[in-house]
């Protein structure tokens, strides 16, 4: 390992020939002394400054290792554990005979800082590693579109109730710039999430066999368990404006504890190009949120943030009128498939 300034090397730890990493302190020099060295050399702050520089200076230090290191982990076998362990070591050291910033040391050795930014590195090196191009940009809509559903549900104000069932069942709507009109259905369905889960992700190529309003759902390309690509074609029931309809979707699904995200939003498939006899509409920015009751944790609170663009030449008062009630049908045909379910297990 070289450097071509001995003077910024002070006491340091050397990870399989790889990494080395000097006192972590505020004022930081990072230098790419060679392919596989990594060298951080920092100064001393006053006391005074210690604390503040420390927590914000500690993440940010680690997250730039993390990053100018990644094509060196990526094939260096062994490496990230050894490299982790090797860390908290030398910051419990630092905590034990340097007393540099201990309250900040101690808590990042706590908290397992370290570990989780290696594994983020990790997941994103794998998806990376076995993705082409094309993949990897179906998973960016399909995360962009979760993302601007979740931020179009934090808007409490400004929805207009559509129907409002003697269930509970509740559909409103809002009209967002460059959107056009959504719609929010809040149900709470006899079912755990992740029953529900089930039905509506893991099984989604069978959601036509319980609701009518479905022709079929075929998966044109299943990325990785979380997302693929679906073409659907509506089915052409009584009452159904979307009939003659087919849409080509990513599909996404995100977890964040007990809350599970379904996200849709339409895309281009050259396994799927536009169908004769079939309007090739479009799903906007759209979301299922899963999770479970406050007052009963085997049901569920059901929220669907629906936005359709359906193309063609229906009045825009029928599509509204349509799309509300399509909601409360589905929910409807959700409960039913749910309780065929729960009486199957039972039996």
């Amino acid at each position: 390992m070289t450097c071509d300034n001995a003077a910024l090397i002070t006491p340091s730890i050397v990870l399989e020939g790889c990494i080395q990493l000097v006192s972590i302190q505020p004022h930081i020099l990072i230098r790419n002394a060679g392919l596989h060295t990594l060298s951080i050399k920092v100064e001393q702050p006053t006391q005074s400054r210690a604390g503040n520089h420390s927590k914000i200076m500690l993440p940010a230090t680690f997250k730039l290792c993390c990053g100018i290191s990644h094509q060196h982990f990526k094939t260096t076998s062994g490496l990230k554990n050894t490299a982790v362990v090797a860390t908290t070591r030398k910051l419990r050291r630092m905590l034990t005979e340097e007393k540099c910033v201990p309250n900040t040391i101690d808590s990042l050795a706590q908290k397992d800082i370290f570990c989780q930014a290696f594994r983020v590195e990790e997941e994103k090196m794998k998806i990376n590693s076995t993705l082409n191009t094309e993949e990897l940009f179906y998973i960016k809509q399909g995360k962009e579109a979760l993302q601007t559903a979740r931020d179009i549900l934090k808007q409490d104000d400004g929805w207009t109730t559509e129907i409002k069932m003697e269930n509970g069942d509740t559909v409103v709507s809002k009209v967002l710039p460059g959107i056009g009109k959504v719609f929010k259905l809040e149900v709470v369905l006899d079912a755990t999430t992740e029953q529900v889960y089930s039905e509506l992700h893991e099984k989604v190529d069978k959601i036509s066999s319980w609701n009518p309003s479905v022709k079929s759902i075929q998966i044109l390309q299943k990325i990785s368990n979380k997302t693929m690509v679906t073409y659907e074609m509506m089915g052409d029931t009584a009452g159904n404006i979307i009939g003659h309809r087919d849409f080509v979707s990513i599909r996404h699904c995100s977890k964040e504890g007990s809350c599970c995200y379904l996200a849709r939003i339409a895309t281009e498939s050259k396994l799927m190009p536009p169908q004769k006899g079939f309007i090739r509409a479009e799903t906007g920015p759209s979301c299922i949120i899963l999770r479970p009751a406050s007052n009963n944790k085997k049901k569920t609170q059901f929220t669907w943030l629906l936005s359709l663009d359906l193309k063609g030449w229906l009045p825009k008062a029928i599509i509204n009128q349509g799309l509300s009630q399509a909601q409360v049908d589905f929910a409807e045909h959700l409960r039913l498939q749910l309780s065929a379910n729960s009486s199957t297990t039972s039996s």
